[in-house]
């Protein structure tokens, strides 16, 4: 791998880039809250090779928006569920806009 290679990553959202201490530090939450997240399955961290958490950018947004249901009062196992059909209708919301386009069909929500 040369440097090139290894600087390229910084720019790649999915790259597990972050331990679990210095992402909850990020998110100003608990190392507990991340394992919880994980646990219900919101998001899956990589491991390193010595079997340590490692979580991405992307990661690490979808954890923060759970954080803020969770700070508003929504059980852990709601909020990411929440967050799950949140990540859902947009990727939808994506392809279908794709789809449009591809076919020349104006999109209803661009004039909304």
């Amino acid at each position: 791998m040369t440097a090139d290679d290894s600087y390229g990553r910084l720019d790649d959202d999915d790259y597990p880039a972050y331990t679990m201490g210095r992402a909850a530090e990020l998110l100003g939450t608990t190392q507990g809250f991340l394992r919880a997240i994980g646990e219900a399955r919101l998001i899956t961290p990589l491991r390193s090779p010595g079997g340590h958490r490692r979580y991405s950018r992307y990661q690490l947004r979808i954890a923060a928006r759970a954080r803020e249901l969770v700070d508003r009062g929504t059980p852990i196992e709601a909020a990411c569920r929440i967050v799950i059909l949140e990540d859902q209708l947009e990727e939808a919301q994506r392809l279908n806009a794709a789809y449009r386009r591809e076919a020349g069909t104006p999109d209803p929500l661009a004039a909304a």
